[in-house]
């Protein structure tokens, strides 16, 4: 009689432990899915794509190539030999900046900057890329936290104001999506005088 006692207290508790682990899943997966959506609306509400997502050409002018969705400036985009060295400057009369056709490339007093991958491909995007890293990356401007700076139009400064939840978010919504490969060229720095 006692074993039997000791046998159900055991299958009861084993039951109890099953059930609750159970829950404890479905509760991490709702707040996974919570996270994912949360991440989802602050990249596109914060107009991540119009940069970093390569267009194709519409009736209605560039709109965004959902294929290449957030993989940065495209590696295999044509250049111009070169641009006029007078056109761009802090001066009156200069332009401030240029970009190419997809918005993925400025031009500017910083030099050249190209929008970079953030997909989660591990050779060419965010693939090894930490939460803390990008973090730090976003709150510093400076590239994985430590490198070059973040140039034009990154707004990095702006981006900063995040809370770390809502930060990842973002980047938990940036690992979800396809990895695509495509290296982004470095950043290219401005000509001397």
């Amino acid at each position: 009689m006692r074993t039997r006692l000791v046998v159900s207290g055991v299958a009861a508790l084993a039951a109890a432990a099953v059930a609750a682990a159970q829950a404890t899943a479905a509760e991490t997966a709702d707040v996974a899915k919570e996270q994912l959506k949360r991440g989802e609306y602050l990249v596109n509400y914060g107009g991540c794509g119009d940069c970093h997502t390569p267009k194709v050409m519409t009736p209605n002018g560039p709109a965004p190539d959902p294929s290449r969705l957030l993989s940065g400036h495209a590696a295999n985009t044509p250049r111009p030999s070169a641009l006029p060295p007078a056109l761009i400057g802090p001066n009156p009369g200069q332009w401030g900046a240029i970009t190419n056709n997809d918005l993925t490339e400025w031009v500017g007093p910083w030099g050249t900057s190209y929008a970079s991958n953030l997909t989660p491909d591990v050779a060419t995007g965010m693939g090894n890329w930490t939460s803390d890293q990008f973090i730090t990356t976003m709150r510093t401007g400076k590239h994985l936290g430590v490198g070059r700076l973040l140039l034009p139009p990154m707004p990095w400064f702006d981006i900063a104001k995040l809370t770390d939840h809502d930060l990842r978010a973002v980047f938990a919504y940036l690992k979800s999506i396809k990895p695509i490969q495509n290296p982004v060229p470095q950043p290219v720095p401005p000509k001397g005088p």
